[in-house]
């Protein structure tokens, strides 16, 4: 059973590259639960937890650590967005309706997320010698990697409250995302974060028509 979930146990190869078990059925359910998302369906924690579990080893074997323990992150967060959408669902007329933040929340959330990121860049650049045991090998791209991991949090938590610009984070760390896999040889992954960057482009436009629409209709009360 372990040896299915190693990045050694190739799958197929696609176009010379070598396709581990894990991360092409990792990548699947991740694309899927994207597109869910998108189109606003709550299936797509239930996949998305799938998803992280999957990718929360296979980063850990590539040596992306902040990657990997994002993966713990979105573990809770998927479970506590499943909670909150199914809430949201039963009470639409009170709670958790799409919406915009307020510029000064905006403001907040972007100074929270570049003071974390570097602070966890710094942290993963030593990791190997604070925590050699459990991370023996230097860590990749220590701060582009956390860089992307923070806003990852940030626009997870804001996509659990239905804020339309946890999709502008999305965007961000796709384009990032593209390169940084595609260095690190997974380019499987890299592909992914392509289709990802058209989803979240469509999902940024899906969820302002919807608030556009809900706007149009009654006013609403941006927190």
């Amino acid at each position: 059973m372990l040896k299915l979930f190693s990045v050694n146990n190739i799958a197929f190869t696609l176009w010379g590259y070598p396709m581990s078990y894990i991360e092409f059925i990792g990548t699947m359910l991740y694309l899927w639960s994207a597109w869910l998302v998108a189109k606003k369906r709550m299936l797509t924690w239930p996949v998305g937890i799938i998803s992280v579990i999957l990718y929360m080893a296979l980063f850990y074997q590539i040596r992306l650590y902040s990657d990997a323990l994002e993966q713990v992150y979105y573990l809770i967060t998927s479970i506590y967005g499943w909670r909150r959408w199914h809430i949201s669902a039963r009470y639409t007329d009170k709670i958790l309706n799409f919406r915009y933040s307020s510029r000064r929340s905006m403001i907040l959330y972007l100074g929270i997320t570049i003071g974390l990121s570097l602070a966890t860049g710094a942290f993963m650049s030593r990791i190997n010698i604070l925590l050699p045991a459990l991370f023996p090998e230097v860590a990749s791209f220590p701060y582009l990697d956390a860089l992307t991991t923070i806003m990852s949090f940030t626009a997870t938590w804001l996509m659990t409250q239905k804020r339309v610009e946890s999709w502008c984070y999305w965007i961000v760390v796709d384009v990032i995302g593209i390169g940084l896999y595609y260095v690190k040889g997974v380019r499987f992954i890299a592909l992914l974060y392509v289709l990802l960057l058209g989803i979240a482009i469509n999902g940024l436009v899906s969820w302002q028509k919807t608030v556009n629409q809900e706007i149009a209709t009654k006013d609403i009360h941006i927190e």
